[in-house]
């Protein structure tokens, strides 16, 4: 079995200094040079998992093959390492918490006094080895949430610091993320946030091996002198991160700053060669040099945080590249959308997709998107509530059928054409109880969908209560909406595609995610391939 080693990323001065790019930037050097690795989240909050978080919140709730709800950062982890997680991949605090107490309970501990150290503690370490006892991966990054000096996060830190002890030096890292600002009035980068910020992680007993400094500024000679000095770092350990185009340029920029020779120097691993990022860049090229550009109109009810959409704006960049396109959104809030203004909020879009969602708000300005793209003959996309919207939308206007709506919104409708799925009726939890993870579908001979995919049976991730109902399946293909992809076990409609429109495809799943860099999704890029053929007419 492989001695797994272990790289634990911690933030420090400020939030959203981008932990997850850096860690998913270096698993991915590390790979490219033949490592197998893996990277996990510990999310400091006390939910179980974020599936019962608001997306203004949050963000994007990504959800893996076995289905877990997961932080939004496990996709940047797909996406960059071109491999799926799993439920090791994402531990929050809530979940800890869950399973010390429950042992508890069955009288695990002997009666014993349950502390936060050792108990708590002792199972955030056999989370973090979880991933490393599979034998599965030479390395193991451990993302720390939060920031260095929140309550909630020292019990990770400490289990950080046991195990930085237990593993040893050549088997476990410290990699700490900071901020080095730059102040215009005096003209120059301050490193007292950063001396601060370690000096309060030397505190909880863990000593930095590399310092990855976020900064507007290249960092001179006299600041990495001034940090390594302050900070016990060695020179070569302080990696600057300046702010680049798009994340997928950090590989680039960390390749350049050698992080990957600092950590494998510092693990005492062999280093053969330089990462080759071959198909990386021409992905890259692409993405910088687009031969057009279209406009897509992304409808949903969280548009405010564009993070909560953050997989599918992904799959964008990732099926445009594969275009040669730009693709710029055009972010419509579907509670300001009405019969009367959806004309000219949407006039000159080369695309329509309507987003996934719960509840009522907005949904009569979703389906007024969908009639809108139908009717106009506007490449359209529905995704999961967009794809139900669609079915609603044809039911009404189509069909003629009066008072249709989802039991969702109006459990009293007269023409429920979505209903709850069985299975969901006696559920009364709300987090881990949808349809979740991944689940088999088989496509219709003949079907566009059959030709985008290339295969009978494809796999895609779901996260829904909700489903198409079949007592209304016959009429609505007789008036031209077909279901094109089916769940071969239930029955349960998984794909409805209108063959007379130029693209009109709705899925009950989220192909968003499962795009990668090196793998953009097939659905995404026929979409935008047929949005581009609407720019180009």
């Amino acid at each position: 079995m492989k001695k797994t080693k272990y790289v634990f990323v911690t933030g420090g001065v400020t939030s959203s200094l981008g932990k997850g790019i850096i860690a998913a930037s270096l698993a991915k050097l590390l790979q490219k040079r033949g490592y197998s690795v893996t990277i996990q989240k510990l999310d400091p909050y006390i939910n179980i998992d974020p599936g019962t978080l608001n997306p203004y919140e949050h963000g994007e709730c990504f959800v893996t093959d076995d289905g877990a709800e997961t932080d939004l950062d496990l996709g940047h982890y797909e996406r960059f390492l071109n491999i799926p997680t799993s439920q090791a991949n994402n531990v929050t605090t809530g979940r800890i918490y869950q399973s010390v107490i429950n042992k508890e309970r069955r009288g695990k501990f002997l009666g014993k006094t349950v502390q936060i150290i050792p108990h708590i503690t002792d199972e955030i370490k056999n989370r973090i080895q979880l991933l490393g006892k599979t034998g599965e991966f030479d390395i193991v990054i451990t993302e720390i949430g939060g920031t260095i000096g929140d309550i909630e996060s020292l019990p990770y830190v400490e289990s950080v610091r046991q195990l930085l002890w237990e593993l040893g030096h050549e088997n476990a890292i410290s990699i700490h993320l900071t901020l080095i600002p730059y102040l215009a009035a005096a003209g120059e980068l301050k490193t007292k946030p950063t001396q601060h910020s370690v000096k309060m992680l030397m505190q909880s007993g863990v000593s930095p091996d590399i310092l990855v400094c976020r900064s507007e500024h290249k960092l001179n000679d006299s600041i990495k002198n001034k940090l390594a000095l302050f900070c016990n770092v060695k020179k070569e350990a302080i990696i600057e991160s300046l702010d680049v185009e798009t994340i997928y340029d950090v590989p680039n920029l960390m390749l350049e700053q050698k992080l990957d020779e600092v950590v494998l120097n510092k693990m005492k691993l062999p280093m053969d060669g330089t990462p080759h990022l071959k198909e990386w860049n021409e992905f890259l090229t692409k993405h910088r040099n687009p031969k057009n550009t279209i406009e897509i109109g992304l409808v949903g009810k969280y548009v405010e945080l564009h993070d909560a959409y953050k997989s599918i704006v992904e799959s964008f960049i990732h099926a445009g590249a594969h275009n040669e396109v730009k693709v710029i959104i055009r972010w419509i809030h579907s509670e300001k959308l009405t019969e009367e203004n959806v004309p000219s909020r949407l006039m000159g879009l080369n695309g329509i997709l309507v987003a996934p969602g719960f509840g009522d708000r907005g949904i009569e300005g979703k389906i007024d998107a969908v009639k809108y793209a139908r009717e106009n003959k506007i490449p359209f996309f529905g995704i999961c509530l967009g794809m139900q919207m669609a079915v609603i939308e044809f039911s009404r206007n189509v069909l003629g059928l009066k008072d249709v709506f989802s039991i969702e919104m109006k459990p009293t409708a007269e023409n429920p054409v979505i209903n709850l799925m069985e299975e969901q009726k006696s559920v009364v939890d709300k987090g881990g109880t949808m349809r979740l993870g991944s689940w088999k579908c088989v496509l219709k001979e003949g079907s566009k969908v059959k030709e985008i995919y290339g295969k009978e049976i494809i796999e895609e991730r779901h996260r829904h209560r909700y489903e198409f109902n079949n007592d209304y399946l016959k009429q609505i293909e007789n008036a031209g909406m077909i279901a094109t992809g089916k769940n071969p076990d239930t029955n349960l409609v998984e794909i409805i595609e209108i063959p007379s429109h130029p693209w009109f495809v709705g899925t009950q799943y989220h192909p968003e995610y499962k795009s990668t860099v090196l793998n953009p999704h097939p659905l995404f890029v026929s979409f935008i391939k047929a949005a581009l053929e609407h720019y180009l007419k």
